[in-house]
């Protein structure tokens, strides 16, 4: 993904990254993406000081074990009891990488927002109206937490930001189509002789 940013954005790269971050393994082969560029002598405008970008992590409210340890300070995180969200990518309780993210959070002065089932749907409603893209609730979850970086400040008007979506809202129509999310999703194929 970094290298596709760095092939598509003409060799430069943006100045933030929002991932939506179930166990976090994008943002690390990412960050290391980054690091092996340097190593290869690709950015040059490192040594002007160039900064990698800044790193968001977006998590679902309802399974934000990355969030919480980040607001607390911590380096790693506690297991999130009853973990439950709309968007089955973000429902990660424990992620394995957890130390590496939220280490890589703070080396590239980013940050790690919670975004509601409820901020979810909006932004997938939103995106396929304005955009006529229908993202997944994963890929939505980055849209919200671009809307409420940029209310809080922490990103501004003139900042080049890429936002994530890492799959399609088709599959998630049954939960899309929902008054109410449940609270979990059973998904099952059973596979035998016709």
């Amino acid at each position: 993904m970094a290298y596709e940013l760095f092939e598509q954005l003409s060799g430069e790269l943006p100045d933030a990254v929002i991932f939506p971050s179930g166990g976090g393994v994008g943002v690390i082969g990412m960050w290391k993406a980054f690091e092996e560029m340097e190593q290869l002598g690709w950015r040059p405008e490192k040594k002007a000081g160039k900064q990698r970008p800044r790193m968001i992590a977006v998590q679902a409210a309802g399974c934000a074990p990355i969030v919480k340890a980040w607001d607390e300070g911590k380096t790693t995180v506690d297991a999130w009891p009853n973990a439950s969200t709309l968007a089955a990518g973000l429902r990660v309780p424990r992620p394995y990488g957890d130390y590496l993210v939220l280490d890589i959070l703070k080396q590239s002065r980013g940050t790690a927002v919670a975004i509601s089932d409820y901020e979810i749907k909006e932004s997938v409603l939103h995106w396929a109206r304005t955009e006529g893209i229908f993202a997944a609730p994963e890929g939505a979850a980055s849209l919200a937490a671009y809307r409420k970086l940029r209310a809080n400040g922490f990103l501004s008007e003139n900042d080049n930001v890429v936002l994530f979506n890492t799959g399609t809202g088709l599959k998630y129509l049954d939960v899309l189509n929902q008054k109410k999310t449940p609270s979990s999703r059973h998904i099952f194929v059973i596979i035998g002789p016709d």
